[in-house]
């Protein structure tokens, strides 16, 4: 079963004709969601590693002399010390502390996020490699191992990273919140799946099946269907279309198609002129 939501790349899974929809629909969403977790850990890490962890909201935004003129403190700029200290490096946008691991310690969680994304890669639809809840979990415990490395003493509770680590984060108002689908419908060929029904009453009994599948919220219309040609054929088309215009194109130039009216064979009174001796007259302007 090939999963694919609206707006994203699929999810390649393996699953026996016999699995009831409503099974498998769990576990595509478990995946799937995870698997947005993921990258969404992926990218606040990228910023923790250049910039430290986050500020206190009250402090977010704020110059280093309002910050003093409030009198506003960061409790846990003295506990959240990344391991090896610090170097300063100043975030632009004023969420994080400025404070960041250093070399050694950022390129642990750089180099674990690259592996992370890898894991979950959108490629690994193209080359029809399995994504498990399994390998997807893998990857986010990857994650929470590296920032363990680099901060022993936990991050701040209100950090991203770890509000994703601890189930706590808060998605509303954001564009992750838009992707993210608690209650899903599965569609193919133009039908929703349902889920009292098996996957052998829709594709047949044949394991060796393979079946794409979209993944919608539960109440939405039916997507689109799969386009006939993939981007990749349709160049190739559109290449050989204008190769094909080149060749014909040349040949016209070469030949406007008229020239054989004046080759002599082409002639249906030659011989009669040649007993009248005016075989050598030519019609046309000079």
């Amino acid at each position: 079963v090939s999963t694919q939501s609206t707006g994203s790349s699929g999810i390649n899974a393996e699953y026996g004709t016999t699995q009831d929809v409503k099974s498998l629909l769990a576990d595509v969403l478990a995946i799937y969601d995870l698997r947005l977790k993921v990258l969404r850990v992926c990218d606040e890490m990228q910023c923790l590693a250049k910039h430290g962890h986050l500020l206190p909201g009250n402090m977010q935004g704020l110059t280093e002399e309002q910050i003093e003129e409030l009198k506003y403190k960061d409790e846990y700029e003295k506990i959240c010390v990344p391991q090896g200290g610090s170097v300063e490096c100043e975030d632009p946008i004023g969420r994080r502390t400025g404070k960041a691991p250093n070399e050694a310690m950022a390129e642990v969680l750089m180099k674990t996020i690259t592996d992370a994304k890898e894991m979950v890669s959108n490629k690994l639809t193209a080359s029809n490699t399995v994504l498990t809840l399994a390998t997807v979990q893998d990857a986010l415990d990857r994650l929470k191992g590296a920032v363990m490395i680099v901060y022993p003493m936990k991050l701040p509770p209100y950090d991203p990273v770890q509000m994703e680590f601890d189930n706590e984060e808060d998605l509303s108002g954001t564009q992750a919140s838009l992707e993210v689908i608690e209650q899903g419908a599965l569609w193919w060929a133009g039908k929703e799946l349902l889920p009292e029904k098996l996957l052998s009453d829709y594709v047949g009994k044949n394991e060796k099946t393979k079946v794409i599948v979209k993944l919608t919220k539960k109440g939405s219309s039916a997507p689109g269907r799969e386009q006939v040609m993939s981007e990749e054929e349709k160049k190739q088309m559109m290449a050989w279309q204008y190769r094909k215009q080149e060749e014909m194109k040349k040949l016209h130039e070469a030949d406007d198609g008229d020239d054989y009216y004046n080759s002599p064979w082409a002639n249906s009174n030659n011989l009669k002129n040649q007993f009248h001796g005016i075989g050598n007259i030519k019609w046309g302007p000079k």
